[in-house]
């Protein structure tokens, strides 16, 4: 039995969610972001799934346009780590074998901005936390997140964020959001 979840993006979502089926005799085939995979007997303690998701802030989604979303964020949180230098709209097109028009439609209709503008605040989000971590200069963090020049991450940034690069560095407290919380 396969169910899709909203808001789980993080492998500490996916910690907390095994944790607590297996604490209940629930048994997790396979976990992966936004998509948990249970043995076929789980399937008489729907009930309890939906708990243990709302108890833990996810959500058991059942609309199919949602499911779409949800794999759509999934995607873009791992498009971040992926250098294939792939456009955005044909690595998705292909991930989700539908066409991009479509995905475009439901995503902008659905989350109220669009595919584009919810990627580049993965990026800024990203962006922010490299800059919390302070291995790379900026020009490496623009590079590895595809990028054509750093001043084009400092433009973005600051339209993002209202500050530049250089003065988030400096805060003493960072406004980091959770990637589930982004939208």
């Amino acid at each position: 039995m396969r169910i899709k979840v909203k808001n789980m993006v993080c492998e500490r979502c996916k910690g907390v969610l095994k944790n607590e089926f297996r604490d209940v005799g629930i048994e997790v085939v396979q976990i992966d972001l936004g998509e948990v995979e249970l043995k076929d007997s789980a399937i008489g303690q729907i009930a309890r799934i939906r708990e243990i998701l709302t108890k833990n802030g996810f959500e058991l989604i059942e609309d199919v346009d949602q499911t779409y979303i949800v794999d759509i964020k999934k995607h873009l949180i791992n498009a971040l780590d992926d250098r294939s230098n792939q456009n955005l709209s044909e690595y998705l097109a292909k991930k989700l074998g539908k066409k991009y028009s479509a995905l475009s439609k439901m995503f902008s209709a659905k989350e109220g901005l669009t595919i584009e503008k919810y990627f580049i605040l993965l990026k800024m989000e990203k962006v922010k936390e490299e800059i919390q971590m302070g291995n790379k200069t900026f020009s490496e963090i623009a590079y590895d997140l595809d990028y054509k020049s750093s001043s084009h991450l400092a433009k973005q940034f600051k339209s993002v964020t209202g500050m530049s690069m250089s003065d988030y560095k400096k805060l003493e407290e960072w406004n980091r959001r959770p990637l589930d919380q982004i939208v």
